[in-house]
């Protein structure tokens, strides 16, 4: 087995190294609203549940030259945030919310996706999203050297969800077709599931 010092490798390396190795990982596409008013729209993949009570949810946005990305900034500002789950069905337009743009322009407009009311924060949510979640920040944690990054931890205010994928109290991944991110260019769709019981 081949070891490797993380501390003997470039950024890029280590980049690569992780994002090739931890997969899949979720999906959140995040939109904040700037002072102005202007609604930031992005997705992201160091993503991830913090707890279930209360509920919290974490993403991480890696900062450019060791300033602050749009959505960090925005939420910092505002104090809210909403994260809609990725799937098959809209996954072309979150990609285009991709590209650089200024703060004073929105991702939004280079796709057709239609922003709509929140019911608990003031930011605008995407109504094509078949699960969102409404988030108010609960603390955010600057890391690494530069600072590298910007940990939002936001509890989650109100979940919104398409009535046919949830039954019983269960989510149905099959029917949602949530969209998880490999390396480099490329994504992956749900796949095969099977079940392992836990011991007791």
């Amino acid at each position: 087995m081949k070891s490797i010092d993380p501390n003997q490798l470039p950024e890029r390396e280590n980049y690569k190294f992780l994002t090739g190795s931890i997969i899949p990982r979720p999906v959140a596409f995040v939109t904040t609203q700037s002072k102005a008013e202007v609604l930031n729209a992005a997705p992201f993949s160091y993503f991830n549940i913090v707890t279930a009570n209360p509920p919290m949810i974490s993403v991480s946005v890696q900062r450019h030259n060791g300033e602050m990305k749009d959505t960090a900034r925005n939420a910092v500002e505002q104090k809210e945030f909403v994260v809609h789950i990725s799937d098959e069905s809209y996954i072309h337009e979150i990609n285009e919310t991709a590209k650089v743009l200024p703060p004073d322009e929105s991702e939004i407009d280079l796709t057709s996706l239609t922003p709509i009311d929140s019911e608990k924060v003031s930011v605008p949510a995407i109504k094509e999203a078949n699960i969102r979640m409404e988030c108010v920040l609960e603390q955010v944690v600057t890391l690494g050297d530069g600072p590298a990054c910007d940990l939002l931890i936001g509890r989650v205010v109100q979940y919104h969800i398409r009535e046919d994928l949830y039954e019983k109290g269960r989510v149905n991944a099959e029917k949602l077709a949530p969209v998880s991110r490999l390396a480099g260019n490329y994504y992956a769709k749900l796949g095969e599931m099977f079940e392992i019981v836990r011991p007791k």
